[in-house]
């Protein structure tokens, strides 16, 4: 039985993995692009990245 759920688990993350390898290749540039998105507490308004010091100098490529 657990020799089942051993295989099956391997199998899943195999699967996984193989998704996003050939997302990868079918994806122009091959690249993911890296995206962040924090909400604000106090009024619920989405806000872009930020470095952690609360001001606007970092800026998201």
């Amino acid at each position: 039985m657990m020799l089942k759920v051993i295989l099956i688990s391997i199998l899943l993350l195999a699967l996984a993995v193989s998704a996003l390898a050939i997302k990868m290749f079918v994806k122009k540039g091959g690249e993911f692009k890296k995206s962040c998105s924090s909400v604000h507490p106090e009024t619920g308004e989405r806000i872009g990245c930020s470095c952690g010091g609360g001001s606007n100098s970092c800026h998201n490529n």
